[in-house]
């Protein structure tokens, strides 16, 4: 082992080997295994992961929804933890701070996209769990310029889903334009239950849509200052002037044109969706737009950030150890989470 002291912390032995849950082939579980702690290259830093969310991405990647990942694979991609160790040329952070790792690992920097501020649709990225190693492991390696300092008054299990769930509500929200007040938000898990509490500290109304019958989740919007709640088969009692389609399913793109004002906007907020059935124009027209939202850039985490300071955001966490990585992603695939799913790696 070899020892690193943590400034105003006790020294920490980095271990030769940790323990991590690995996807070797998509469509079947994690296994756990003991693998070698990775060591930070050039630009990059060493992370001992305190928490890690348990993202629907996730489970895309698991299930096979989205293709090409790395194999085999560390899942994981909401990483809060400290830094214990750090690759030559590394300068933004000291051993002991608290650090979270986003989904958007590291960009080219040099393509069209990322040359005018676009790097979220970069030519040659690296996504975190899913083309690079996560953080579904006792230790993580990152690049340090796509690596953030995380707002206090958050723990680490409160603070993990704000790196994807927040981040990603945050893109779509802002995607969506300038919202003039009634805001309908289709499919209420983790991202929902922080976008909306942002929407309603900036004066929106929120109409929350949920699976029939999950009274658990209208009852979690309604707590966090939703106006409305409802399923997805109902229409909501005023027109919308902005959706934004969270849930992974095409069918609710029509069912949100159909509930939104003339000049609104639908957002389809995820990564994966599945397919869209076919409309009549009437509901489209009225110029009416829908947009897809892909990825964040590192300045919606700077944005994002400022906003969690400002005000306390609550995220609703159940908490599972690493070891049961796959009961919390069982459980995300039958909705049966109530509000986002964490792994806490500190509680062994």
């Amino acid at each position: 082992m070899q020892k690193i002291f943590m400034e105003g912390k006790q020294a920490l032995e980095i271990p030769e080997s940790m323990l991590a849950m690995v996807l070797e082939k998509q469509g079947e579980p994690l296994q756990i295994q003991q693998l070698p702690v990775p060591k930070p290259g050039p630009g990059q830093i060493l992370i001992h992961v305190a928490a890690c969310g348990v993202c629907r991405t996730d489970l895309h990647i698991v299930d096979g929804d989205l293709s090409g990942p790395k194999l085999p694979l560390i899942p994981g991609h909401e990483i809060v933890g400290r830094v214990v160790k750090n690759g030559e040329g590394v300068k933004g952070f000291i051993p002991g701070d608290r650090v979270g790792v986003p989904w958007l690992g590291k960009t080219c920097g040099s393509c069209p996209y990322c040359r005018r501020g676009q790097e979220n649709l970069c030519d040659s990225p690296l996504f975190t769990g899913y083309t690079i190693n996560g953080g579904y492991a006792e230790y993580v390696v990152a690049h340090e310029q796509y690596t953030f300092k995380l707002p206090e008054g958050y723990a680490d299990v409160e603070a993990a889903p704000l790196l994807y769930a927040g981040l990603i509500g945050y893109r779509s929200y802002r995607m969506a334009g300038e919202v003039r007040g009634n805001l309908g938000i289709y499919g209420f898990g983790a991202a929902a239950h922080i976008l909306v509490q942002i929407a309603v500290n900036e004066g929106k109304k929120v109409f929350a849509f949920t699976r029939p019958g999950d009274d658990r989740a209208k009852n979690l919007a309604l707590g966090l200052g939703a106006s409305w709640a409802g399923d997805s088969s109902q229409a909501p009692p005023e027109r919308l002037d902005a959706a934004i389609i969270f849930a992974p399913v095409g069918e609710l793109l029509p069912v949100a044109l159909k509930a939104s004002d003339k000049g609104g906007c639908v957002v389809c907020g995820g990564i994966h969706m599945s397919d869209i059935p076919s409309f009549p124009y009437d509901i489209l027209w009225g110029e009416r737009t829908i947009r897809s939202v892909a990825n964040l850039t590192r300045r919606d985490a700077k944005e994002f950030f400022e906003q969690a300071e400002k005000f306390h955001i609550k995220t609703e966490v159940e908490v599972f150890p690493l070891e049961k990585a796959n009961e919390a992603l069982d459980r995300l695939r039958t909705g049966d989470i109530n509000g986002a799913a964490v792994l806490d790696l500190l509680e062994r």
